[in-house]
């Protein structure tokens, strides 16, 4: 019982997202690529962060969907294998420059195993929404 006890136990500790992390790119507002480490579980506004990848003014509202300035790009397939965004973040896409129909907001991507080798484009422009209030 004590093999396989410690079988399962190596086997459900080893699939833990502690220390999982995938590669993945940014292409900031002037076109240029940065190739980024993102931990699984974690926001994509963080992994910019955590990556350093300076993008002025990106993430201005902290992941408090109350701002538009984390706005990214993703390809079709890649959005669509998200789940959808919720009421909150549509509401702050509605007022992003250079919305597409594939644009999310970082703050709410949760980086997962599939994202590996993704694509986020942020636009060349940024409409912060906190400024219409």
């Amino acid at each position: 019982n004590k093999l396989i006890l410690s079988t399962l136990s190596k086997k459900y500790l080893s699939t833990s997202n502690d220390d999982k992390f995938v590669k993945l790119f940014v292409t900031d507002r002037h076109g240029e690529t940065h190739e980024a480490k993102a931990k699984i579980g974690t926001n994509m506004l963080d992994v910019i962060i955590d990556n350093k990848i300076d993008i002025d003014g990106f993430g201005a509202c902290e992941a408090t969907l109350s701002c538009s300035t984390c706005h990214v790009i993703l390809s079709k397939e890649s959005y669509e294998s998200l789940p959808e965004p919720v009421d909150e973040e549509n509401d702050m896409l509605d007022l992003a420059f250079g919305l597409t129909p594939t644009s999310r907001l970082a703050c709410q991507i949760i980086v997962g195993n599939q994202m590996e080798n993704w694509t986020f484009v942020v636009p060349k422009d940024v409409h912060d929404a906190r400024q219409d209030i």
